[in-house]
């Protein structure tokens, strides 16, 4: 089977897992041996929406891509593995946190590989998805971490969410940076950081929201460079 064939296969397996799980919205407090209710390290819920386009920019991004066999070759074998751990992780985070951190930080390593890798041309069908797929990824990877943490009982929750939401500005600094290109990668990051900070405003962890907008902020930057070049 062609390799093109195969991503818009598993593009679209992606798109549909949340079928599988009807209803996931997040992890289960008690799915911890510490309950995690409202974890400040976590976006509020709005974020998550961003999922919608994702998938359906990954599956344009796939039909496109039909038309590309040779000029996106380098970039589809990290994809593949990438969306095809995806298309299992809904189901996997239902039974173990533990296993949908690994498996997330497998998908972001994958899409980062591909990302990197992404051509030149066709942006906004190649890397652009990928980017916003990546960035979320580099945002939610860190927030499973945190959870981890505080969920048993390494750091309490305000220590978890300072630690792992630093780790991902560190991390989206690095990689818009070092890439140059794909903005919407940055985009995906600042969005993830702002619902950060909306989710801890107000409350006792508002430093959090703090560390989360300056970051966002931070990210703006490398970001506009990269819509340039």
């Amino acid at each position: 089977m062609p390799l093109a064939i195969l991503v818009l296969i598993l593009s679209a397996a992606f798109a549909a897992s949340p079928l599988l799980v009807p209803g996931f919205g997040g992890f289960d407090p008690n799915q911890f041996p510490i309950p995690q209710d409202s974890p400040p390290v976590q976006p509020a819920g709005y974020a998550f929406s961003i999922w919608g386009l994702i998938y359906l920019w990954l599956v344009a991004s796939a039909l496109f891509g039909l038309k590309r066999p040779l000029e996106w070759a380098a970039m589809r074998p990290a994809l593949a593995v990438s969306l095809a751990i995806g298309a299992t992780w809904l189901p996997v985070a239902m039974l173990s946190p533990i296993w949908a951190a690994i498996l997330i930080w497998a998908m972001l390593i994958t899409a980062l590989i591909a990302l990197f890798r992404a051509p030149a041309v066709d942006a906004p069908w190649a890397s652009w998805p990928l980017g916003l797929y990546a960035g979320w990824l580099s945002a939610a990877s860190c927030v499973s971490l945190g959870l981890l943490a505080a969920g048993y009982g390494w750091m309490d929750q305000r220590t978890a969410a300072y630690v792992f939401v630093g780790l991902a500005i560190v991390l989206a600094l690095g990689v818009q940076s070092l890439l140059n290109r794909a903005p919407t990668y940055g985009l995906a990051v600042i969005w993830a950081l702002i619902a950060v900070a909306v989710q801890n405003w107000g409350t006792g962890t508002t430093g959090v929201a703090w560390l989360a907008l300056a970051g966002a902020v931070l990210m703006v930057l490398p970001m506009i460079r990269s819509a340039r070049l």
